[in-house]
């Protein structure tokens, strides 16, 4: 029998992610820090995001309800114009990008993903909204990477882009030594229909 077991547990999250010519665009203003610091745990390319609400690992079960609300919600919105923009860090160590664009849009969802979390009966990580996309993470030994990565971002300006799509996403960090990867287990789309979700 080949059945696979499933987990009893589940790490998600609520996000935006750019479309994949800004973040090339981003990911070329980076390469002077690729090379300047090959040490850091830098993010796979494909799994930029820009997260609405952490709730860290769930029970599996409680990610179906949040499917409805989730598409009720993107339903009743239109898509967001965004852009990446310059750089920062958290604590000398984590590496980030900044967001430009419809901010008090972005806000404002980032409000409502949250109180559908907690309608549902879920916990978040309940810390104010700060819009970035996390590139990468220093090792403890190197603590200034992410300080001079930074440094080298303050001018980057990406071109403004469409948020079109709600995701609801897993990861499996701390489920093995390989690398962190994400997946969506539900999209929907911005002014979409409510019942269209898509699943990986």
């Amino acid at each position: 029998m080949n059945e696979q077991i499933q987990p009893a547990t589940v790490r998600v999250f609520i996000a935006l992610a750019p479309p994949d010519d800004a973040k090339q665009e981003l990911a070329r203003a980076l390469g002077p820090a690729y090379h300047a610091h090959p040490r850091m745990r830098w993010n796979r390319i494909e799994d930029w995001h820009i997260t609405l609400a952490f709730l860290g690992e769930v029970p599996a079960a409680a990610v179906g309800p949040l499917r409805t609300p989730l598409a009720r919600l993107a339903a009743a919105h239109g898509p967001l114009t965004l852009a990446l923009r310059g750089g920062g860090h958290f604590d000398e160590r984590v590496l980030w990008s900044g967001i430009g664009g419809d901010l008090e849009a972005l806000r404002l969802l980032a409000t409502e993903v949250r109180a559908v979390v907690d309608d549902c009966g879920l916990a978040h990580t309940n810390r104010p909204f700060r819009p970035h996309l996390t590139l990468a993470r220093a090792r403890r030994d190197t603590p200034s990477c992410a300080v001079e990565a930074a440094a080298g971002l303050t001018g980057f300006t990406g071109r403004p882009w469409q948020a079109e799509r709600l995701h609801l996403v897993a990861s499996n960090i701390g489920r093995g030594p390989g690398p962190i990867h994400y997946r969506d287990v539900g999209a929907w789309n911005f002014g979409g229909p409510a019942e269209a979700v898509e699943t990986a």
